[in-house]
């Protein structure tokens, strides 16, 4: 078979991941939040009420690994478990006024390195860009 460019293809976009993944982790330092946390923190905030069972299965982690990232976010004062009104024996997390203001900073810090990577490529080749990752994210 000949060689097409696709593993290239493949390298180089993995190798893209990993910057990406280290400049998050890098814009998440001020926060000392991880990069689990920041997700967990994203989606409590846009839920404002989430089962732990419904956290893991959204970040794609065991339901263990998502009590760790409540209870981390919990110590930092950033979410708070409340019972769940439908069912009392389950617990929802929700975000507290401080979780909410870490998740708008992380937020606009995320967005501003993002917009620093890509201005790299001029807006044509964002376009395309974000046409080609739609298209292979399918």
């Amino acid at each position: 078979m000949a060689d097409d460019g696709t593993g290239e293809l493949g390298d180089l976009l993995m190798r893209v991941a990993r910057t990406q993944r280290r400049r998050w982790r890098e814009a998440l330092a001020p926060w000392d939040l991880s990069p689990h946390q920041a997700r967990a923190l994203r989606v409590v905030c846009e839920r404002d009420g989430v089962r732990l069972s419904d956290l893991a299965e959204s970040l794609h982690i065991a339901p263990r690994s998502a009590t760790e990232v409540a209870d981390g976010l919990q110590e930092r004062g950033l979410v708070e478990r409340s019972p769940d009104p439908g069912d009392r024996r389950a617990v929802l997390l929700r975000p507290t006024a401080a979780g909410r203001r870490v998740r708008a900073e992380v937020g606009r810090a995320r967005t501003a390195d993002s917009a620093d990577l890509f201005a790299r490529l001029g807006p044509e080749d964002r376009a395309t860009l974000a046409r080609i990752l739609r298209t292979l994210a399918d």
